[in-house]
């Protein structure tokens, strides 16, 4: 019998890109995703898709009752739009986890993977950032997050979590429309669309990017280790790269783009870049796609999806 894997967030971009890759390594997915964020296009066409909201409680009893793992990517996912409308991101990041966290108790779930962030870390050293640091976020996204790993620590002899705090996830499938979330995909869209790219904040603001082909393998690497319980796992390349760096390798890629500089989002963190052992550790992941590889690969996407 086939394990079965509740994947929300279906309709977004790592999500769907996950389940496209449990479905080729024979996992059976059923999609969640209330497409206020998804787009129903990502939707592996082989995923039993299922739209819900699952910040809205009576909504669970939606759900198979026999699912043996849940890996949590649903939410509004951006620091910045977190801002204008702080209730409303409780409700999709948290109150959808603690939902979650009641149907995986009930239904016996061995574990739930919880796609978390660094935005939970906030202003930091200069220095890769491990798991150990202390958290104090600067967005309402951030304490979403954050609030949402302490109740899955609290549930953890109930239901087994692993939290994922992701640092910034790129590559083909991401969206290009949105131009509030995803640094590399906001500078690649205004590339590809207007021949300018407008950076929001210091050009010395530094960053880990990591392509999106290395996250997939550390969610799937998750569920096929199944005692790997009750962790949190920085999900990075390890690498500090300054923007001003990414701007220059996308540019390489195109002609006479302008650079307009501008002040920076709300609750944008200066700086920030993982300590990677533990993720490199357990999953055995050797080395991560370099950036200038994945920005090739996202930009040739990019300019054949215009």
């Amino acid at each position: 019998m086939k394990i079965k894997l509740l994947i929300t967030g279906i309709g977004g971009f790592i999500g769907s890109k996950i389940g496209e890759k449990a479905i080729e390594k024979g996992y059976k997915v059923i999609g969640v995703d209330d497409l206020s964020n998804g787009n129903k296009v990502n939707i592996p066409s082989e995923a039993h898709f299922i739209k819900l909201d699952l910040s809205k409680k009576e909504n669970i009893a939606k759900l198979p009752p026999d699912i043996d793992f849940i890996l949590h990517l649903a939410g509004q996912s951006s620091g910045d739009i977190s801002f204008d409308d702080p209730i409303l991101d409780l409700e999709k990041n948290t109150h959808s986890t603690l939902n979650l966290i009641s149907y995986g108790i009930e239904n016996k779930v061995k574990k739930i993977l919880y796609a978390s962030s660094m935005s939970v870390y906030g202003s930091v050293q200069d220095k890769p950032i491990s798991e150990e640091y202390k958290t104090t976020p600067l967005s309402c996204y951030g304490v979403g997050k954050k609030t949402s790993e302490n109740y899955l620590s609290i549930y953890k002899h109930q239901l087994p979590f692993l939290n994922y705090r992701m640092f910034n996830v790129y590559g083909p499938g991401q969206n290009m429309s949105n131009l509030r979330q995803g640094m590399v995909s906001i500078f690649l869209s205004q590339a590809v669309s207007l021949n300018s790219i407008t950076v929001r904040g210091s050009l010395k603001r530094f960053r880990d990017f990591i392509y999106i082909d290395d996250v997939v393998e550390c969610w799937l690497r998750g569920i096929e280790l199944e005692n790997l319980r009750n962790l949190t796992i920085n999900i990075g390349t390890g690498k500090r790269t300054e923007v001003r760096f990414l701007v220059d390798e996308i540019c390489s890629h195109f002609k006479n783009i302008d650079i307009n500089v501008k002040e920076s989002t709300q609750g944008d963190q200066f700086g920030i870049y993982s300590d990677n052992k533990l993720m490199k550790d357990l999953f055995q992941i050797k080395k991560t796609t370099s950036l200038q590889a994945g920005i090739k690969k996202f930009v040739t996407w990019a300019k054949n999806n215009k």
